[in-house]
This record gives C-alpha cells, structure tokens and sequence, in this order.
C-alpha cells in the first residue's frame, strides 16, 4: 500500500504557478493528491511522477516562510516517488527518491518496512542502509535491545521507598466509601489484584486529551469524573488505582514510562503492585485493564515484561484488555509497539501515598528514575527543578535491583 497524502482544503487549479500564497498553495495541493490516488488506481505510474515533479518545482518557488509551512509533505512525496518508481523497476531513482525522503525526515521505519511498494529495491544495499538509520523510529523493541540492559553495578545510594499505612484516614474511608472489600472479593491476593484493576477500569473512562481535576487523590477524582461524567488520563487513572491498593493494605506505586526520545510527549503510566505471594512486583495498567503474563500464564512484572521483550521471550496479555470498550489491546499492539516504546526509562515516586499528586503550594516530591547504561546518565545524588508550587527532586539509576526494591 502507497503511504497516501492528504489534505483537507479544497483547491481548484493543478497548474503550476511561480509562486503561491500559503492559501493557494494548500488548494493546489488538496486538488493534486486526490488526482494522483486516482491515477494510482489505474496504475498510470509515469504520469504520476510528472504530476510529482510539478509539485517539487511548485513547493521550490514557495516564499520561504510559506515553504515551511508545507515542509512535512516534501517526505511523503520523496517516499511516494520511491514507490512509483519501484514499481515501475527503476531501481536507482526508487532508491534515490527513499534516501531524499529520509534526509527530509521521513521516520516511518514500521510502514516502509512492510510497504510491498517497496519489495523491487528491498535487497538494494542503499535502502537498507537507509531503512537500518530510521529503524530506531519504529521497531521499538530493537531500541530496547540496542540498550544493552542495565549497569551491573550502581554505588549512587538512593532514598528508601515508602508506602503508606492502610490505616491512614483518607484510605480507610476510601476503603469503606467505595465498598472495596466486596469489590477485591474472597479470592487469592493476585485475584483481588486484578479484580481491583478491573473495578478502576470500570468506574472512569480514560482521556488523554483533558487535565486531571485539580485535587488529584482517589475520592475526588471519582467523585469528579462521577458527576461531570469525564474521564482522565492514565496517570489520573494509576493515581486512582494505586490509591485503592494502598487503601487495601498492598504496597504499590505508580510508575512513569517513557521513551528514549526525550521530545516524545507521548508515555504512559501504569502501577506495580507487590505480590507477597510470589515476592515480586506485578504490571497493572488501568487504562487499557491490562496485566501480563508469560506462557504459563503467570502474572509479570515491569521489568520481567521488558526482559522478555529484550530478548525474545513469549509474552501474554490477558483477553479482555482493551481501551474504553472500544479498542481491543493485543499484545502486538499493545507490548510489541505501545509499550516497547515506552519502557527504555521508568520513573516513580519515592512516596506512594494518598493526595500525593495534588499540586499545593510547597509541596516537595521526590521521584526515582531508571534508565539503561546505554543513555549514558551519571546517577546523580538528586537534581531539583521547580514546577509551579511544587519542587520536584529526582534521583537517578541504573540499577534495577534499587529501583525494583522489595516494600
């Protein structure tokens, strides 16, 4: 399948001008692309990269001010050319055009892989050269790999984790509030576990596209979510969780993943819950009413979950996952992809308690992070930054032994 481009404004004329305004411009542009999916459809390739190369002489004529608008595109149409020009067997423009669309900043390592537009120049060793530099930009797991797992040793001392007492007020009225006991049931500790999970998945939708509600602890945000009918993002939702096993006497925490790219906004969040049964920590995830397992269908944690992808291990997750009761979450998707991405750093808080995510004047939080040796971050004793009211210190590691330390 071509990677298709599109554009939303409705345009009028295909003949090329010196130069356009931004406006004149887009309308060429949403008038072009749809006459160019329709010579596809015919198969009219030659005609194609003519269209192709009026619109390259149209875009080098642009201002250079309204050039960047429309700077995304020149990518897609190098990529497109690729395409063309593959199917047509001409291999030196084919990959010509896909090395031009990569120092444009084409970084769709997971649809030019699989695109069969492509298969003419698939064994060419300049695409795979170029394929290989944007592989980190997709095949997530293979950045896991390139990793190179944790330091074996990490002298920077860091601050005990706590947790806080289920005999606490708020908790105990959490507890008795939202009838927690009846909701965890009579069943084994990994039962309740995860019968509490489906409870939080059940009582607030996520939306990651609002601000969580001002006082951020379990009873207000179930309160507020209740009689707005809204929902919150997934740290709101692991804020909630984590709360109702605190309230029911099980350590946990709510952990922070996030990618290598530092400029990817895009993480998530999920809790670890400390299984005394079996003596290690287990992956919950509220927003998609997700846990993992390994092929004997035994509950995984965190780091045994990106071990596993590290190094090929088989990896489950249970059938009824899904986001909203809308999308379906398969492990491909959901671990291959989503959460490869989002487990090269963890980070937690030092103290996991109730209300610890409002944000009042003068309060002090304390985080821990884990990141692989490859990142090449000096643990540090702890680096301050002050956000709004609250001062956030963060302590850093490579170990996963401290991070992961039993409650």
């Amino acid at each position: 399948m071509l990677l298709l481009i599109g554009f939303l404004l409705i345009g009028s004329t295909l003949r090329a001008q010196p130069t356009r305004t931004k406006e004149e411009f887009a309308a060429y542009c949403a008038a072009l692309f749809p006459k160019i999916q329709a010579l596809s459809a015919d198969k009219q390739y030659r005609q194609i990269l003519d269209r192709y190369a009026e619109w390259e002489q149209a875009y080098g004529a642009l201002a250079p001010a309204t050039k960047q608008n429309f700077s995304n595109l020149l990518a897609d149409v190098h990529y497109n050319k690729a395409c063309y020009y593959a199917l047509l067997k001409d291999r030196p423009n084919a990959v010509r055009s896909f090395e031009r669309a990569v120092s444009s900043g084409y970084r769709d390592y997971n649809h030019a892989k699989a695109d069969s537009d492509l298969d003419f120049i698939r064994d060419d060793k300049g695409f795979r050269q170029q394929l290989a530099a944007i592989r980190e930009h997709g095949d997530y797991v293979y950045v896991l790999q390139q990793a190179k797992g944790y330091a074996a040793k990490d002298d920077q001392k860091l601050p005990a984790f706590r947790y806080q007492d289920a005999d606490n007020p708020q908790l105990v009225a959490l507890r008795k509030t939202y009838k927690l006991d009846s909701v965890a049931g009579a069943g084994n500790e990994v039962s309740r576990f995860i019968n509490l999970l489906h409870w939080v998945h059940e009582q607030v939708p996520h939306d990651g596209n609002r601000e969580n509600p001002a006082l951020r602890n379990a009873q207000d945000l179930l309160t507020v979510c209740q009689r707005e009918k809204r929902g919150l993002n997934c740290r709101g939702l692991a804020t909630v969780l984590n709360e109702v096993y605190l309230a029911m006497g099980y350590k946990a925490r709510f952990v922070g993943c996030l990618p290598k790219d530092t400029t990817d906004q895009d993480s998530h969040v999920i809790n670890a819950v400390y299984s005394t049964t079996q003596q290690k920590w287990l992956w919950m995830d509220p927003t998609n009413d997700a846990y993992v397992m390994n092929e004997q269908g035994q509950l995984l944690g965190i780091e045994e979950v990106r071990a596993r992808l590290v190094d090929g291990r088989p990896l489950l997750v249970n059938p009824t996952a899904n986001w909203n009761h809308k999308v379906s979450k398969t492990k491909e998707d959901y671990l291959y992809q989503y959460m490869a991405k989002n487990l090269y750093r963890l980070q937690c808080p030092v103290s996991s308690q109730y209300d610890l995510e409002t944000r009042t004047p003068g309060k002090a939080l304390h985080y821990v992070s884990l990141v692989p040796a490859a990142a090449n971050v000096t643990p540090s004793a702890a680096k301050t930054r002050q956000v709004g009211p609250v001062t956030f210190t963060t302590y850093t590691t490579s170990s996963p032994a401290a991070f992961w330390q039993k409650p």
